[in-house]
């Protein structure tokens, strides 16, 4: 079956994972996660992306950003990954490739899931037993959401900028959506969205997402390929 169309609509945002080859470590001292985050800053910038939340693993990423242009998400994540690779190749004596293919995406309903999503990202240091709390963890976005520090590569979406008048306010307001937990179920759907390449969001949202793209956005079923079908999903 042929692979479908990256999902990547302007003014929307979208959940970026990108993996290191093998799950093999991506970064291995405190000046990689600076390299990239610098590197990161600046492809973000050239190609018009906002970036409302990160979190840096040893061996993954994750980004939520909202990009201007069709294919803005796709071009800074392709410089910076030609950018970094090469810092870390040199650094590490190495060659060949690092990262586990393109990167996968999925579009985020900003109204219903957006600081889910952020949660989501911000607590994977703490699923992972890394810290006790998302603030303890440096390389997320955790402390501009959370604490309200400037960080240079933050732009805070406007949902987050509703939740208070000020920065204080707004910090307070996003760390007492901490004192929940995501259960499983949602923790399985923002997984299985961005690795499937669909859509984070209610059947409504989903269903303005596929007329704005042409593409289907909800994985088809295990089975037989429906008669009349194409391999975008929708009827000829």
């Amino acid at each position: 079956m042929a692979r479908l169309p990256r999902l990547c609509l302007p003014g929307m945002p979208q959940h970026i994972i990108q993996r290191g080859t093998n799950r093999q470590p991506c970064f291995a001292s405190e000046e990689d996660f600076s390299a990239y985050a610098h590197w990161l800053g600046e492809c973000a910038e050239k190609y018009m992306v906002a970036i409302h939340a990160w979190v840096f693993m040893t061996n993954h990423v994750h980004l939520l950003v909202t990009p201007s242009t069709p294919d803005g998400a796709s071009k800074m994540m392709q410089t910076l990954g030609r950018y970094y690779v090469r810092y870390f190749n040199h650094t590490y004596q190495r060659t060949g490739t690092l990262w586990e293919g393109r990167f996968k995406s999925s579009v985020v309903d900003e109204d219903e899931y957006l600081l889910v999503c952020q949660r989501y990202i911000e607590l994977n240091p703490v699923r992972a037993g890394m810290v006790s709390a998302p603030e303890e963890y440096c390389w997320s976005s955790y402390r501009a959401n959370g604490l309200g520090q400037q960080i240079k590569i933050w732009t805070p979406h406007h949902i987050y900028q509703n939740l208070g008048r000020t920065v204080t306010e707004r910090a307070k307001a996003y760390r007492e959506l901490f004192t929940g937990h995501l259960d499983s179920e949602m923790l399985n759907q923002i997984r299985n969205t961005v690795n499937q390449g669909m859509v984070l969001g209610n059947d409504r949202f989903k269903r303005e997402v596929e007329v704005l793209s042409g593409r289907r956005v909800i994985p088809l079923k295990r089975g037989p390929k429906p008669k009349g079908k194409g391999d975008n999903g929708f009827l000829h």
